[in-house]
């Protein structure tokens, strides 16, 4: 299992590095319009309406494949079952008031004190 969650952290984040990378090489929706009016060039290795498909579909597959991993590692992470060792504190404390004291230990009183009632 942790073989598991290390190979789909591994492809999380190279997914995060390319979905990075693949916004940054997109144009703006700016940049088209001074492309038009002869500002500034507007070839591309993909062709003017080519890189924008492309590369907007890339994203949306590496976006896709972020959120698969996320998901996936989210809920390997919550299977994970709770031993003595690793146990929080919470749930020794929990533990330790569902389990009655062993012969010969002090029974601590839980509820009210009645000596402390009588001290009017």
């Amino acid at each position: 299992m942790q073989v598991l969650m290390n190979l789909m952290l591994a492809v999380q984040l190279l997914s995060a590095l390319a979905m990075i990378g693949l916004v940054l090489m997109q144009h703006g929706k700016g940049a088209d319009m001074g492309a038009s009016f002869g500002s500034g060039a507007s070839g591309s290795l993909f062709g003017a309406t080519g890189s924008a498909n492309f590369l907007s579909r890339s994203t949306a597959i590496c976006a896709s494949l972020f959120l698969a991993c996320t998901l996936g590692l989210a809920y390997l992470g919550g299977q994970r079952h709770v031993t003595t060792e690793n146990e929080s504190v919470l749930d020794r404390g929990a533990l330790q008031k569902a389990v009655p004291p062993a012969s010969g230990a002090a029974a601590v009183p839980v509820g009210p004190n009645p000596a402390a009632n009588n001290q009017h």
